[in-house]
């Protein structure tokens, strides 16, 4: 009897500690998978046409939480999770809620992105006036953080303006890695001048970085209505499944019949660029039982083809590729 009550005792203790280490937050981060989510009804254009056929379009997301301790403690009780350190979720300076609001907005941009490209590649005029250079992340280990944001825009650096990507790198490269440029930036309806210490490319020694991920930052016109609703979704990552969407609406027969995942962040140039969390979104197409998944080509096309389980991986490089690659699939359904 002793004996029993003893371990009774222990068990309680045990249980009552993992409750308080799940209730308590940890450093880190948890990546989950989300099962992809038909994009159809999300993209509303003018002049669509009715979905006909058995396939679709799927976006996919990632779950991104802080973990608990006891996450922390015992990863594998997620056995599809991953966990990242926080400062590579939310960099110093910045908080839970600002990263979040950051996200919101490069989900708004990204959609009329892949509208301009979706609409150009159909032959329609977009106006696009590339107005700087977006910060879409800060990196840690260099002087950028608590001095920019993200979605921050760089308008000049030492007095260049920098309407581009291009004019950015070219303006930074005029400095030696250590010394500091003055950035004219605008944050939201505010206009700052910032000063950052540049810090060394490790890939280029004698070249010079800010400390930045820049993409183009841009005022588009549509010529046609577009509207895309994806809730309190964050990132860029659903571009490609965005673009290849409003393509569908407009009458052209893009999935073939299939149901086909996409992630991607679309580019003005038509590039889609590598994006996070593979991992978890290679499991959340599975769960949907799509047939065909399509991912930035490189190291995320690796990683989705090593969790694939079975399901086709295309890695692309740009929107018409992608196009491509689904153009030559035989017709199912």
């Amino acid at each position: 009897m002793r004996v029993g009550r003893v371990l009774g005792v222990l068990v309680g203790a045990l249980v009552a500690t993992a409750i308080v280490l799940y209730l308590v937050p940890s450093g880190d981060y948890i990546l989950l998978p989300d099962v992809a989510h038909p994009v159809a009804p999300l993209v509303h254009v003018a002049g669509a046409k009715p979905a006909a056929g058995p396939g679709g379009v799927y976006f996919v997301d990632v779950f991104e939480r802080r973990a608990s301790e006891l996450e922390s403690l015992f990863p594998w009780l997620h056995s599809q999770g991953t966990l990242e350190p926080a400062n590579a979720i939310v960099p110093p300076c910045s908080n839970d809620a600002q990263e979040q609001r950051a996200a919101i907005q490069q989900m708004a941009l990204s959609q009329r992105i892949a509208a301009a490209v979706a609409l150009e590649r159909l032959g329609y005029k977009v106006g696009i006036a590339r107005d700087g250079v977006l910060v879409d992340q800060v990196i840690g280990g260099t002087h950028a953080p608590c001095k920019l944001q993200s979605q921050d825009r760089i308008l000049a650096v030492d007095g260049t303006a920098t309407p581009t990507v291009a004019k950015l790198h070219a303006a930074v490269q005029r400095v030696r890695p250590g010394q500091t440029v003055t950035l004219g930036v605008a944050r939201g309806a505010k206009r700052l001048t910032v000063s950052v210490q540049t810090v060394a490319d490790p890939s280029a020694p004698g070249s010079a970085l800010i400390g930045v991920v820049a993409e183009q930052a841009a005022r588009i016109t549509l010529p046609v209505k577009v509207a895309i609703d994806s809730g309190n979704v964050g990132g860029p990552s659903a571009g490609l499944a965005f673009a290849l969407e409003v393509m569908q609406k407009l009458g052209r027969d893009v999935d073939r019949g299939y149901k086909v995942a996409a992630t991607g962040q679309m580019e003005l140039d038509g590039t889609v660029a590598p994006i996070g969390g593979v991992e978890q979104k290679t499991y959340g197409a599975r769960k949907a039982g799509v047939d065909v998944f399509l991912v930035p080509a490189g190291d995320n096309a690796r990683d989705a083809r090593r969790y694939a389980g079975g399901l086709r991986v295309i890695a692309v490089k740009t929107f018409p590729q992608a196009l491509h690659a689904l153009a030559t699939l035989p017709r199912k359904g």
